[in-house]
């Protein structure tokens, strides 16, 4: 097994990331860039500071424990101020700051044994309402197989539902190799357009379809889940050609409907990032009911909004 992954999050009594009551665990790192991502701490694969200086006090005691000498008071604000060029995310201006405004986002996870048994403490939980566990991101799939291979494997063992949230960018092997333990995949499609989807999240989409093919050829639970940013991917003749990629690489299969959110956009001050572009918006409900609309005169007999 090679080097353990990231998690940055663990969510207990999740009721958004496939059916019944979950636990959400959030692998770190992500081969996309998405403009709008509202979990910015979840695409570098390494740890990160993450650090709410507009509140800070000025006490002065992370800068004084950094070793690397990154951090400053501001003499007009009277904040700190965190060079990012130097910190190393060592985490100790977090353990030294009384006002809990640091963290490191990402830390190694535990063997997928101790994981394993950690996520089985709610099955009860699980069993009542139909639920289980979801691997999300970031991109779980980015993250060491084997690791996650010996941990599905493990929550399968039990009998727990195993569903993968997934951005498709991954190798194929990665995919063959989960299959088996995976009983539902969480499969987001941002564009159809290679040209926008490459512009808006840094990486092409030819090998998301393939791959989004390759687990409808071999009969997988698929809900294709569609983040709708305004006016990214809002309008009809984009919903019309990702309802079409989607029917000739796996069919007619449930459809979820995402609406762009900013609740996420407060972490990219924290994370020393610009926040995504004003020109993004949230689609109205109205926007959402006709694209759902759009969806089923196509032949998706599923559809939500949300989910």
């Amino acid at each position: 097994m090679g080097t353990a992954p990231l998690i940055f999050n663990m969510q207990r009594f999740s009721t958004h990331d496939g059916p019944g009551i979950r636990t959400t665990v959030f692998f770190k790192g992500c081969p996309l860039t998405c403009a709008w991502c509202h979990n910015p701490e979840s695409q570098a694969f390494a740890p990160e500071l993450m650090a709410d200086e507009e509140r800070c006090r000025g006490c002065g005691l992370c800068a004084r424990a950094c070793p690397q000498h990154a951090i400053e008071i501001d003499p007009e604000r009277g904040v700190a101020r965190t060079d990012r060029a130097r910190c190393t995310a060592c985490g100790a201006c977090a353990d030294a700051c009384p006002q809990g405004l640091r963290e490191i986002a990402g830390e190694p996870a535990p063997p997928p044994a101790e994981l394993a048994r950690r996520l089985l403490r709610d099955r009860m939980f699980y069993e009542k309402s139909g639920g289980g566990v979801t691997l999300s991101g970031g991109e779980c799939l980015a993250q060491d197989i084997d690791y996650l291979v010996k941990l599905c494997r493990l929550l399968r063992e039990e009998g727990v539902h195993v569903a993968a949230d997934t951005c498709g960018a991954a190798p194929r092997a990665h995919l063959e190799r989960l299959l088996p333990f995976v009983n539902l995949w969480l499969y987001d499609i941002k564009a159809a357009d290679e040209t926008t989807h490459r512009a808006l999240t840094g990486a092409p989409n030819g090998a998301i379809l393939e791959n989004l093919a390759y687990l409808a050829e071999h009969g997988a639970h698929i809900n294709v889940r569609m983040p709708i940013v305004e006016p990214v991917n809002s309008g009809d003749d984009e919903i019309i050609a990702a309802a079409e990629a989607i029917k000739s690489h796996a069919g007619l299969c449930p459809v979820s409907l995402l609406p762009y959110h900013t609740t996420g956009n407060g972490k990219y001050a924290r994370l020393g990032r610009a926040a995504p572009s004003g020109a993004f918006a949230v689609p109205s409900a109205q926007t959402m009911e006709h694209l759902r609309d759009l969806l089923r005169e196509r032949g998706f007999s599923q559809v939500e909004i949300g989910g």
